[in-house]
């Protein structure tokens, strides 16, 4: 049994209620994210050291990967985008901490860009049915068939880390963010649960707690005041 958490935004106030909501209910259990860590609100410092006290796993986000190409590929596409999707308070937050910002990007480049759990199938966007005709007939039974597929492509549209179309059922439970939705949103025909309830638009961050494939609770916070303004 494990937790999953969606996308975060630089909102460390919200993040650290929910954790701590999570772990009073279950005590001892092992947490993960979805990613888009940083960005939107005002603590992406914040959240990423909260991250990694807490030793909370994550699938890095297109957010996470657009912070980390501008600060070392300024002039690439990945980087340039991050000047159109909220980079202000991202780089806000590092006022007086820059010596920290190697360590964090450090910290997103070596996160998996999937987790595959015996309880679920953890990535940002998610897997689209775009690979179904790239994988062999069997892959439901070696999901290690993604990792030369998925990585050769992060940058494309179809990609883990930016797809919003339709998701393919992987024969397990995938668990994703990205696409935002007003309430954690199960699609039962594909197998797969959306978690990015929108918390930078003032609604709230969710997380699934999931058991062999399935949903056994679904707990959310209210976007907290104090992250956005």
């Amino acid at each position: 049994m494990i937790a999953v958490i969606g996308d975060i935004h630089g909102c460390y106030f919200t993040l650290k209620e929910l954790v701590g909501i999570v772990k009073d209910k279950y005590p001892q259990i092992k947490i993960y994210s979805v990613g888009d860590l940083v960005d939107r609100g005002n603590f992406s410092f914040e959240v990423i050291e909260f991250i990694k006290n807490e030793k909370i796993n994550f699938t890095p986000g297109n957010h996470d990967y657009m912070f980390y190409y501008f600060i070392n590929q300024p002039n690439s596409e990945m980087g340039q985008t991050w000047l159109y999707n909220g980079y202000e308070k991202t780089l806000a937050s590092y006022e007086n901490k820059l010596d920290k910002i190697e360590q964090h990007l450090k910290i997103i480049l070596s996160a998996p860009i999937y987790i595959d759990e015996d309880d679920c199938f953890i990535s940002h966007a998610g897997v689209s049915k775009y690979y179904k005709n790239k994988l062999p007939k069997n892959f439901q039974n070696n999901l290690s068939v993604f990792d030369n597929i998925l990585v050769n492509d992060l940058y494309n549209e179809h990609g883990i880390l930016w797809t919003r179309e339709e998701l393919l059922n992987i024969g397990k439970l995938q668990v994703v963010g990205h696409t935002r939705r007003e309430e954690v949103f199960f699609h039962e025909q594909n197998n797969v649960v959306y978690i990015d309830t929108s918390i930078y638009t003032g609604n709230k961050l969710s997380s699934v707690v999931v058991d062999k494939n399935k949903i056994i609770d679904i707990i959310s916070v209210k976007t907290k005041f104090e992250d956005l303004e």
